[in-house]
Formats: C-alpha cells, structure tokens, sequence
C-alpha cells in the first residue's frame, strides 16, 4: 500500500507540473485560448495513463519485493508467512500487473511459469518413521514433472528395494524449498528438518543416501549438517553420490563411472531412435551431456567421465558443463572438439540428476547464450536435438543409488557386529545367568529363575534365554510392533520349557531365544500374545553371572 500511495503522489505531482507548464495572460486571444484548452485536455488523459502505469508497476513492484524475500537460502520463523504473502500477492495481480514483475530474483516465471502438476509428487515428509530410516537428499528442483520422475523415480526404487525402510526427502536448497512452497503449497524438509524429524521419531539406524552426482560442494554441506545430528542416532552412515569417489587426476575411473556412461548413452542413443551408438556415429551423429560444473576439487569428475566415455570407446560422446570448469567443459570448446571430429548432428542432453532450471533453459532455452543457440550459431551443423531428460528417471540410475544404499545398510551390519562383539569381549564365551529387565510388570521370566535368563556368549555372540510364566506370548521379535507385522519379519519362534517351582511342581511353559547385542543397553522387544496383538517393550540384560556347576 506504500507503494501505491507514492504512486498516486507521483501522477498528482506529475498534474501539477502539466498544470504549471501551461501560461496564462491578460492578451491571450480566442484562438489562443482554443490552443490552451486541447493542450490542457489531452495532458489530462495522459496523466490517467500515466498513474494507471505506475499503480501497476508499484503493484507489480511490491510482489517482486516479497519474492525476493523468499529468495534466500536460509529458513526463519518468518519464512511460511512470507511464502504465502507472496504468493497472496501474486495472485492479486491483474495479468498485465504479472507481467511487470522484475526484482533481484523475481520474475514472471516464478509463479507463473507451468511446470507440471505438483499434486503428483510425495513431500516424503509423514512421521511414524519408524527406527530404520533412508533419507534420500537432492538439491533439488522448482520443476515439479522433474521432481517427480527424476527424484521421486529414485526415491520410489529406494523404497521398492528396501521396503522396511521408511524412505524420506530432503533437499539442501532453501530456495528451491521456498519456492515449491509459495508457488504449490507442497513443503519438503530442509536438512535440519529432515534430520529433526527422525529424531523426533525415535529414529536408530539412519542411512543418508544424496542424489548428488559427486562428492562437490552440496556433499560437503551435506556432510556437515549430517554431523551435527551424528550423536542422536545409535548408527548414521552417508552413502556414496552417483560417481562414487573422486580420485586423483583426469585418468582416475571406476566401476560407478564406467555404470553411468553405459547408462545414460544407452538412453541418449534410444531416445534419439538409433539402434546403437555405432549407428548414430555412422550418421554423423555426437552426443553432448551438459553438467553443471563447479569450482570445487571435485570438478576433476567431469574430466573423468570424458575419459571414461573414451575408455568405452564412446568416440562421438562429449562431455560439458555449464560453469565451464573445468576450462575444456565450456560450451565454446565442446563446440570445436565436435567439429573438428566431424560431426554434422548433435544431440544435446543434460548430465544432471533433475531436468530443471539448467535444462531447460541453459541448454535448451531460446536466448542467445543457451547451449542450442550457441551450437546452432556456429554454423558448424546441420541438425541440432535437445533431449530434456534428468538422470533419475533411468533406471540403470535408480539401480546404481540402490547399490549404494545397499552398501550403506549392509555396513550397518558390520557396525551392529562390532559392538556386540566389544560388548561381549568383556564376558569370555560360557553360560551365565542374566537379568532380563523389562519396562512392564505384565512382561517378565517365569518366577521360577528369579528374573534371570540364561545367557550363552559364544564366539562374541550373545544370546539370551527366557522362560515365559505360561504360553500366553506366542511369538517376540526383536524390533517394534509395526515392523513386526510386516511380511517378511523374522520372529522368534518358542520353545517348550519345564519349569520346576520351589515347591517341587513343574509346568510346561515357552522359552524364547533372544539376540543380545550389548550388556547394558536396552533395546526393543515386541511381543504378540494368543488374542493377536502386539505390544511394544524396552528390556535390556544385565549382570551376567557364571552358571555354577
């Protein structure tokens, strides 16, 4: 409203000043006074004009003002509010106010721009995670069809793959969180969100899987956030990004990297209608994957592609990057490297996760300095074919994040084993007698052991075995209730024990066998009685004292 007002200040000071630059006199004659009057009329419509102009372009103005608000990388107590201020704003605009929308970082096309239907994505932001989480992290992207085939197409194997998992999202750009949230009313967790949130749920076992191509600077800032929750979690490993680790030089490649190459020339072949790659050289045909590039240390791993494609024999497969870093990436000298190949085609398709923002504008945008004009005005080809497309959605791609996460996982295993053997270390292999403690008084050994079990550590495993009161609980599991109801869940199943009372009777009642994985520390134990319902319990074991002949 401060910016109509001045706007209104503005055209009255602009009718005055018309109103002043008109003169008068004493001698003014007829005619000049009919010359007076149509200069004094028409000035009167053009001052309407004039103010209607700058009404819109204040209201156009204060709209660019509060996206440039949400245009920031950093979340605030403020930031929700000003996500729909701004989109409140924008949407009490007339469509000729939108267009005049021009700020630091706005732009018509921050809201107005149509980038698909962002009802078909899944924020992945529920509770109830549950204590085995895979956090899947993506910088990011404003473009909702890409959101939800390239990042979503990964997090949806990751789920496949790991189905007793709960698979959640994050992504480390704020301003791409702020703007799907203005814009679409869709909010994804920021990192610390994401990592708030697992703690919140009771989280134990947290794998991070980033759908970042290297190990650059988003990695890094990942990392970084990761470390600071690291002490809420009994286990947190980050996996590998898509390439795998770095290396040293230009010549350094990897399996990850050999996987990647095959992949997405495989699609990029396809996707242009050849039978093979030998077929499209045949045709005079190169293809061009466009990166992002950076000036981190990492940036070697685009080099390292280039050098894997040559490795594989990919002779027409060329490798670029928008921030032309490394120096022979830059859209100028890929240029020269095709023609002076001698291809006559080109086919342009980004090395990026998302097909977003870069995609479809940097390289297949209309403006001058995008890499189809730039290719188109050099003059030195006949056909130029942009495939907008982001990595995600291969689902060579989806299978090597999977690998990944495996890897992650199965270290989890290795993690679990080394404690238990730390912790058994303490105890030499023998039976002892132990106390199971519980958290509930209805849960506990038959009072014929006096709260105790029988503990047997055998080459650093430990495994601890209760007698029940009665059969009443037919089955435990090691874990929660929820996970013990999934398909697929390893249950303990009972034994039959004879239990001789103090007073010389004896009954039949079920034993259970029960993985101990540390003295001292408690753990979750689920138990199902015969009416068909579990219930969650906390009990640990303790005190181990040698069985006495």
């Amino acid at each position: 409203m401060k910016k109509k007002t001045l706007a209104l200040l503005l055209a009255g000071a602009m009718c005055i000043s018309l109103v002043a630059g008109c003169g008068s006199s004493s001698e003014t004659t007829e005619s000049a006074q009919t010359e007076e009057a149509e200069a004094t009329e028409e000035p009167a419509s053009e001052e309407a004009d004039t103010t209607e102009e700058v009404d819109d372009q204040a209201a156009a103005d204060a709209v660019a003002a509060l996206i440039d608000a949400i245009y920031v990388q950093e979340r605030t107590d403020e930031t929700d509010a000003q996500c729909e201020a701004a989109k409140a704003g924008w949407d009490a605009l007339t469509d000729a106010q939108k267009e005049l929308v021009e700020g630091e970082n706005a732009d018509p096309d921050y809201f107005g721009r149509d980038t698909g239907d962002a009802s078909k994505d899944d924020p992945l932001n529920e509770d109830n995670i549950g204590e085995n989480e895979l956090l899947v992290v993506s910088f990011g992207t404003s473009f909702n069809d890409s959101r939800v085939a390239d990042i979503g197409g990964v997090e949806k194997a990751l789920q496949a793959a790991y189905p007793d998992w709960s698979v959640r999202r994050a992504f480390t750009a704020q301003i791409i969180i702020n703007h799907v949230q203005a814009r679409d009313g869709e909010k994804i967790d920021n990192m610390d969100q994401a990592l708030q949130r697992a703690v919140d749920n009771g989280v134990k076992n947290l794998v991070i899987q980033p759908t970042h191509l290297m190990h650059g600077a988003e990695y890094d800032e990942l990392t970084e956030a990761a470390e600071n929750y690291r002490d809420k979690f009994e286990n947190l490993v980050i996996a590998e990004p898509l390439l795998g680790e770095v290396g040293s030089d230009a010549s350094v490649v990897n399996e990850d990297k050999a996987k990647v190459a095959e992949a997405i020339t495989a699609e990029a072949v396809k996707t242009a209608g050849y039978d093979s790659l030998e077929a499209a050289k045949e045709d005079g045909t190169a293809f061009v994957f466009m990166g992002h590039g950076t000036s981190h240390t990492a940036k070697v791993s685009y080099s390292q592609m280039a050098t894997q494609m040559a490795d594989l024999g990919y002779d027409n497969v060329f490798i670029g990057t928008v921030e032309g870093e490394p120096e022979e990436t830059a859209c100028e000298a890929v240029i020269e490297s095709v023609k002076n190949a001698g291809y006559t085609k080109v086919v342009l398709r980004p090395l990026m996760v998302v097909a977003g923002d870069h995609a479809n504008n940097d390289m297949a945008g209309d403006d001058d300095d995008s890499w189809k004009s730039m290719f188109e005005a050099s003059g030195a080809f006949e056909k130029i074919d942009t495939q907008i497309a982001g990595l995600g959605e291969i689902e060579a791609i989806q299978q090597i994040y999977v690998d990944h996460t495996k890897a992650a996982v199965d270290s989890l295993g290795d993690v679990v084993t080394a404690e238990a053997k730390a912790s058994a270390a303490s105890v030499s292999d023998g039976d002892y007698m132990a106390e199971f403690n519980t958290d509930s008084s209805m849960f506990h050994v038959n009072e014929a052991y006096d709260g105790r079990g029988l503990l047997t550590v055998t080459n650093g495993e430990m495994t601890l075995h209760i007698s029940m009161p009665s059969k009443n609980i037919v089955n435990l599991f090691v874990g929660k209730a929820e996970d013990a109801k999934k398909n697929g869940a390893k249950l303990l199943e009972p034994t039959t024990d004879t239990v001789t009372y103090s007073d010389g009777t004896t009954e039949e009642v079920y034993g259970f066998d029960v993985p101990v994985t540390s003295l001292d520390k408690e753990f979750d134990l689920a138990l199902i009685g015969k009416k068909g319902v579990w219930y969650d319990h906390k009990v640990s074991v303790s005190d181990p004292q040698p069985l006495e002949d």
